[in-house]
């Protein structure tokens, strides 16, 4: 997985967002909290736990499950992360972020949730719910 260095803002650039290992890769998340959250599915990177916020005051933090949580500008609603908890691995939508040419939409998770009033076009890999948390999640 390739890794780079990248910088984004939130809508109204309160928040200012550096990332040292972000992937290049884009993910597309179809599961019903995701699509709740922002309308569509989420399209974003993994940044790992490698990302600097300014004004962190202006970020507010829902916990949206017992592994995970969701952050966003409190000015402009703009969505900052997904978090996991356990590591403080952060998802973040890859529109956040400057050089969008530098990015490859490669797969899809939760694909078992997608609504079919969408489908892309691009050949992905595809995992279902059941699949993520087998590979992902955390092991007690």
């Amino acid at each position: 997985m390739e890794q780079l260095n990248a910088k984004g803002q939130c809508l109204c650039g309160s928040i200012q967002i550096t990332a040292t290992k972000i992937s290049t890769n884009i993910g597309a998340c179809h599961c019903s909290s995701c699509r709740q959250w922002g309308g569509g599915p989420l399209l974003a990177v993994d940044c790992g736990n490698a990302v600097q916020f300014s004004n962190q005051k202006s970020i507010s933090i829902y916990d949206s499950s017992s592994w995970a949580e969701r952050g966003f500008c409190s000015q402009c609603g703009s969505h900052l992360f997904y978090r996991l908890k356990h590591n403080q691995q952060h998802i973040m939508p890859v529109g956040l972020f400057e050089d969008s040419k530098l990015f490859n939409f490669d797969h899809q998770i939760f694909i078992d949730e997608q609504p079919e009033y969408y489908c892309f076009s691009n050949q992905t890999h595809n995992m279902t719910g059941a699949e993520v948390f087998a590979q992902f999640a955390p092991q007690d």
